[in-house]
């Protein structure tokens, strides 16, 4: 009988080019599970202890850090090695005062950015798909693999269906209370997670509907000048200024700011 499903190993010139590992040093690396960030949009958590943060010098003592629970991804304990954490996830560490947020920095992809206490006990999610279920009651997928249930009272006139695909939702972790809703408009904020300008946050100045064959273009300015990025690639973090604390040259001009 063939083989079924994908492997279970990755070689690290396959991995993913911000990963802080050296491609020639040894033939493996961790491959991610399964999980709420696809593979190439993720860290796996034992490169994380070990490699950027540095708490571990081998593999062997990353992982009994691990199991020793004292690493926290959105407010829940993982021991996975393999546990993939992505884009806006926040990270814990028992014993450590600075938490983290997995975000991209211009020129060097996804990594860890030092953030405030009172800053983890949020995220910010990007709606990527809605629907109706039981009831008439609407289903947010969000870009973390997590589903949010909006509960509708009258299925005739749903007056909850404020929220569209593209816009951004703040939840409380690990609860997953729905804090605030941030529409994806002319005027906010936000931050390019792929392409050639991954890691800029600039004001949205102008959006380009898309059509069948064409995405969507989003125009934005930064400190840095104009620029345009794809709709799936334009991640709404803020109204007038971004919610999350970025890198420095990342932030923007805001008018009145």
């Amino acid at each position: 009988m063939g083989k079924k499903g994908g492997s279970k190993h990755l070689k690290r010139f396959k991995a993913p080019p911000f990963w802080p590992i050296h491609v020639k040093e040894k033939t493996w690396t961790v491959k991610p599970s399964p999980g709420p960030h696809p593979i190439y949009e993720s860290i796996p958590l034992l490169l994380i202890v070990r490699d950027i943060l540095g708490y571990a010098k081998t593999a062997r003592e990353a992982k009994i850090i691990l199991s020793q629970g004292k690493i926290k991804v959105d407010g829940k304990v993982r021991k996975d090695k393999k546990y993939p954490v992505g884009l806006m996830d926040v990270i814990e560490i028992e014993g450590v005062e600075t938490p983290f947020r997995i975000l991209p920095v211009y020129g060097k992809g996804l990594t860890l950015i030092e953030i405030s206490k009172d800053e983890a006990a949020f995220k910010l999610c990007r709606i990527e798909n809605k629907t109706t279920v039981k009831k008439g009651n609407i289903q947010l997928n969000l870009h973390d693999g997590r589903n949010l249930l909006i509960k509708v009272e009258n299925p005739k006139n749903p007056v909850e269906d404020i929220y569209k695909v593209g816009d951004t939702i703040q939840l409380k972790i690990p609860e997953g209370k729905l804090l605030n809703h941030i529409k994806f408009e002319e005027g906010a904020c936000a931050l390019v997670t792929s392409g050639a300008n991954m890691g800029r946050c600039g004001k949205i100045i102008n959006i380009i509907k898309g059509t069948a064959t064409r995405p969507a273009i989003v125009s934005l300015e930064d400190s840095m000048g104009k620029f345009q990025t794809i709709f799936n690639y334009a991640f709404i973090v803020g109204k007038e200024k971004p919610l999350i604390k970025l890198l420095e040259p990342q932030l923007i001009k805001m008018e009145g700011a």
